[in-house]
């Protein structure tokens, strides 16, 4: 059987041993009633590293943004301002609109995941009765479609001024915001300081097999515990899954520094092939997630070499692709858009698999930008 080296997501990753055991051994209680124990310490351990006063544990980070929205936006018809790159509008399946009510209105994202503060401003909106009422503002961070771009601090305290200048909360989609932490080595409470709102994921890179957390003050989490039972994500004995997201905080935060230095390798070993179909820049990779963009005027797409690294070729079985068992590796990665096709380091990478990725990707880029040239 090929060798299977999974970089898709950081979704894909395993709960570690350590994980299943506080598991197993949990304490348990009904958490709609606020009596699970090891939900209440997780909560409390992710609003103190926050510098929150509470937290909520919810089934996704889908949920998370969500209840978010409909808390800030307790009125129908209001607005929420995000990047029209982000997950909350590309990634949601529109929840915001269809089960909130609430308008998403877009601003362009730079290439650094920010938008424009000037243009934001003038974007507000509530003072004619004919518009919606701008109610939110919506930022990620690590930015994800920017490929793991850490958002500039001094962008997002210019932000918080004009927001607090025109009495707008800030609600931070930070699925990655450790990997945004560990960039930057600054603490989660200073990333998030001026955000009313936090979405934390616990199941991307930080290796948890379920569940999110959104953080905030007392009263906004008061009325996010009763959004969470409206949409059906109140959990009873969810200290089960809470406890691995405990061991996550401690065990694998630490060593998030390593993803984000095995993805420098990956992106470096692409750039250094000089393949004219294949572009990358470690340069402006912050995190764990590596983009590799084909050039529009190749007749090459991504969905063909996503393809192509998930095949392996009786000539890859017998050159420089062999696993020790002959049969070759299969690497898993996915498209972005027509062009773009993205890697994903995490905690479930070795070495021995990021070697073999390369090993793969060298032959199969080599194979498809001379094919490319051919035609």
């Amino acid at each position: 059987m090929a060798y299977i080296v999974d970089m898709r997501s950081d979704t894909v990753t395993k709960p570690t041993k350590a994980m299943k055991q506080a598991m197993v051994n949990s304490a348990l209680g009904d958490d709609v009633y606020h009596e699970d124990p090891t939900v209440n310490a997780l909560e409390n351990k992710i609003a103190t590293l926050l510098g929150k006063q509470a937290a909520l544990f919810v089934p996704s980070g889908t949920m998370s943004n969500l209840i978010a929205i409909m808390v800030h936006c307790n009125k129908r018809g209001s607005e929420v301002i995000a990047g029209e790159l982000s997950h909350i509008f590309r990634y949601e399946v529109g929840g915001a609109a269809h089960l909130a009510g609430v308008m998403l209105s877009n601003l362009p994202n730079e290439p650094d995941g920010t938008f424009d503060l000037k243009a934001l401003e003038r974007r507000f909106r509530g003072s004619d009765i004919h518009e919606p009422v701008t109610s939110l503002v919506a930022i990620e961070n690590t930015h994800n479609v920017c490929g793991g771009k850490v958002l500039p601090l001094k962008w997002v305290d210019s932000l918080s001024e004009l927001c607090q200048k025109h009495n707008i909360p800030i609600h931070m989609d930070g699925a990655r915001l450790f990997n945004a932490c560990e960039y930057l080595k600054e603490s989660p409470a200073r990333l998030v300081r001026d955000c009313a709102s936090v979405s934390v994921c616990l199941s991307k890179g930080l290796a948890a097999p379920v569940g999110s957390a959104l953080v905030g003050s007392y009263h906004f989490i008061e009325q996010a515990r009763r959004v969470r039972k409206m949409l059906g994500g109140g959990m009873r004995q969810a200290g089960v899954l809470a406890a691995a997201a405990v061991v996550a905080l401690d065990e694998v935060v630490p060593r998030l520094a390593l993803d984000h230095k095995r993805a420098q390798v990956l992106a470096k070993v692409i750039e250094g092939l000089f393949l004219p179909s294949f572009k990358v820049d470690p340069a402006s990779q912050h995190t764990n997630l590596v983009l590799v963009r084909i050039p529009g005027e190749s007749s090459l797409t991504a969905d063909r070499v996503v393809e192509r690294l998930a095949q392996v070729s009786l000539s890859e079985t017998q050159g420089d692709c062999k696993t020790p068992n002959d049969e070759g590796v299969i690497l898993k990665v996915i498209q972005f858009d027509a062009k773009t096709i993205r890697f994903t380091l995490h905690v479930d990478i070795t070495d021995e698999d990021l070697w073999l990725a390369i090993m793969k990707v060298t032959y199969v880029f080599k194979e498809m930008d001379a094919a490319a040239k051919s035609k």
